[in-house]
């Protein structure tokens, strides 16, 4: 409900009598009075802004995590906004042998995925919330096929072509790592 504003400003007058340069809170105390001659809060400190991916450009800035596949560990970028995701590895020329990139999505659904104004050849893994790889599927350089998760996920995992299968890791074994540790069975 409206209150007119004279009201409020005779109410907040009422409050607190000056006394000896010392602010007491008539009938609140002396914690109010020692709350009220508080400097004013300061804004809370804003986190730098990610990295924005530029057309053309690579980016190659991203945060990164390690993550386990089996007996191995591999390092990903991780692309957790929009836009970053939807640059994803595109202008890439090279890739270390056991980077690729991580895509966080906000929620579960079908990922699809391509490889407009990509370079390398890229298997994706289509994960679920536990680890669990659902499907991996092939991507040729500079297509514009869909490649689409077989059910719904929250993660996808780039990597060089032949990657995984050079490994031996197929769809329903598991990822390791930090993304999933709220998914840990519990024992």
């Amino acid at each position: 409900m409206f209150k007119p504003l004279a009201w409020l400003f005779s109410a907040a007058a009422l409050r607190f009598v000056p006394l000896c340069g010392v602010a007491i809170g008539i009938g609140m105390g002396l914690a109010t009075a020692a709350h009220a001659r508080q400097p004013p809060s300061q804004p809370p400190q804003q986190q730098p802004p990610q990295a924005q991916p530029q057309e053309g450009l690579p980016q190659q800035d991203l945060p990164r995590l390690q993550l386990q596949a089996g007996l191995h560990l591999l390092t990903v970028q991780v692309a957790s906004t929009p836009a970053q995701r939807n640059t994803g590895l595109m202008w890439r020329r090279s890739m270390p042998n056991n980077e690729g990139m991580w895509f966080v999505f906000d929620a579960p659904a079908i990922q699809c995925f391509w490889m407009k104004n990509t370079f390398l050849p890229l298997t994706a893994a289509f994960v679920a919330d536990d680890g669990r790889i659902v499907n991996l599927a092939d991507m040729q350089p500079l297509s514009e096929r869909s490649h689409c998760s077989a059910e719904p996920v929250r993660f996808v995992l780039e990597m060089h072509q032949g990657w995984f299968a050079q490994r031996g890791i197929e769809a329903g074994q598991r990822l390791r790592g930090a993304p999933f540790a709220a998914a840990a069975p519990t024992r």
